[in-house]
């Protein structure tokens, strides 16, 4: 149901003329709502909430607890997922003190083991001292016996009681996003239940959750064929941003990190002043006001979260990545792009769409034109204190990722060296306002889009992203073409196939 990322997120505007006409709502505490009633979809309203703070507020140490707390906000309440609360907070007690002492012997006699070369991982169970074997054992037993007072997933049956659907939630770099589609009479019942998880939130299976992220993890990433190169080439692309890291974690960090270090980190990021709820559909804003001061007006304000200081250094020169495995022989071409709201932002969305599709420059080119691969595509991806610019194919016939390779940069030459016809831009721009304007239609849609703009920076982007995409000239897309798709500014996944076969 969870899912860690959303890469690409909805690129979406308004068509031309319309403006998506939000209203917001800031309670004392600090946090702001965005509502929009719409009676497109009638009797139903799409609502959820974002906590602004992602992977790039984290730290070596603690990296993935925030999509880590995304797995902990759906244990529920000190009310929701138990049948006795007491008992359910003994067990949790005696899981932590189980595992502090089990954790505190790992770091320290299993990591000296590992930095002797005695051991190659500190944390497997094979490489457990008979001491570590019995702390296991225990914190084992208290795992399983703490099932008995455990309600499983009753906050998703709340839900689907009320009539919910769509329940579900997402973490990425810059945020954490969870919605729901409700009934419209059930407004009230949603204000209580999302303030109340994060009033009263347990972090119920705190331990054991851990093994359900490890297997997440090694689903997205280790069992893909070029998922733990991709994860490298990530952390070659980045040199000093906090992007550097996977959404998910490292695996090391996933086994050490302590209840204590993840509640320092709720106290800190999950307050109402770092939070934006959205409500968008069929709804009377001046009649859920009341409603939305009575349970989320109780949250109590934390002081302001850490800026996140640590910005990429100016990268100098290519960065190459040469990769086998059992894949397809493919490539990836990547240059440092625009973070969101940069000038240049409208101006990158337009060349992503006039290199994607099958009347796009790639297919043209690569697919049709030379033959050499068998798909291709492009991708922009506008972050909060950086971004980047993806190209890549997968290889057709006899050809291999020297000629993907060339034939991309040959692409970017091109672009370089010509202005885009009139025609063709304009083409280009037709059809991404036609594709946005759809997706403006749902209101699921909708309240997704206006909580991800605006926790990376305004949700009011979608009035504007339109008028920026029909300012864009063909100059602008050959200047940013010069200025960014450089060399200098390049990392380059080339992959072939493990033993050289095809």
């Amino acid at each position: 149901m969870r899912t860690i990322l959303c890469t690409a997120l909805l690129a979406a505007s308004p068509a031309w003329g319309q403006a998506v006409e939000a209203e917001e709502f800031v309670l004392d505490n600090g946090m702001k709502f965005l509502l929009y009633p719409r009676t497109e979809q009638p009797l139903n309203v799409s609502a959820g909430w974002v906590a602004h703070v992602g992977s790039v507020n984290e730290r070596p140490g603690i990296t993935g607890i925030s999509h880590f707390f995304e797995h902990m906000m759906f244990k529920g309440t000190q009310t929701i997922g138990t049948n006795d609360p007491a008992q359910d907070a003994a067990f949790r007690e005696q899981q932590e003190a189980a595992r502090t002492k089990l954790r505190a012997l790992q770091l320290d006699q299993n990591y000296a083991r590992y930095l002797k070369g005695e051991i190659d991982d500190p944390w497997h169970p094979s490489h457990d001292t008979p001491e570590m074997a019995e702390l296991r054992k225990e914190l084992d037993r208290l795992v399983e016996a703490h099932k008995s007072v455990i309600v499983k997933d009753e906050f998703d049956q709340v839900y689907t009681q009320l009539g919910g659907s769509r329940m579900n939630a997402f973490t990425s770099n810059d945020l954490t996003f969870y919605f729901i589609t409700v009934p419209s009479n059930k407004i009230e019942h949603w204000a209580w239940l999302e303030s109340d998880r994060l009033a009263d939130s347990v972090f119920r299976e705190f331990y054991s959750e851990r093994d359900v992220v490890h297997e997440e993890r090694r689903k997205r990433t280790e069992s893909t064929p070029t998922g733990v190169y991709d994860e490298q080439f990530e952390a070659m692309f980045w040199e000093s941003s906090p992007y550097s890291w996977p959404v998910v974690g490292w695996p090391t960090d996933l086994n050490s990190y302590t209840m204590e270090q993840a509640q320092a980190y709720y106290d800190t990021y999950y307050r109402p002043n770092n939070l934006t709820g959205v409500i968008v559909g069929d709804f009377d804003a001046e009649a859920v006001k009341p409603v939305l001061v009575k349970y989320f007006g109780r949250l109590e304000a934390g002081e302001p979260p850490p800026p996140v200081v640590t910005l990429e250094m100016p990268q100098l020169a290519e960065k190459r990545m040469d990769a086998a495995c059992e894949c397809t022989p493919q490539v990836t071409v990547r240059h440092r792009a625009p973070p969101y709201e940069h000038a240049d932002m409208a101006a990158f969305e337009v060349l992503a769409n006039l290199l994607n599709g099958r009347t796009g420059r790639l297919y043209r080119s690569m697919v049709e034109g030379a033959s050499v691969a068998a798909e291709a595509s492009s991708g922009y991806r506008p972050l909060k204190y950086g971004g980047y610019f993806d190209i890549g194919a997968e290889v057709k016939g006899d050809a291999t990722p020297d000629d993907l390779e060339r034939e991309i940069l040959a692409v970017v030459a091109k672009l370089q060296a010509e202005p885009v016809p009139e025609r063709e831009l304009q083409k280009v721009k037709n059809q991404v306002l036609a594709d946005s304007y759809r997706r403006l239609e749902d209101n699921y849609s909708l309240m997704v889009q206006l909580g991800f703009y605006e926790a990376l920076g305004d949700w009011r982007y979608l009035n504007t992203e339109g008028q920026r995409m029909q300012a864009v000239t063909a100059e602008d897309v050959q200047r940013v073409a010069k200025e960014w798709l450089v060399p200098s500014q390049r990392s380059v996944a080339s992959y072939v196939r493990e033993g050289g076969e095809e």
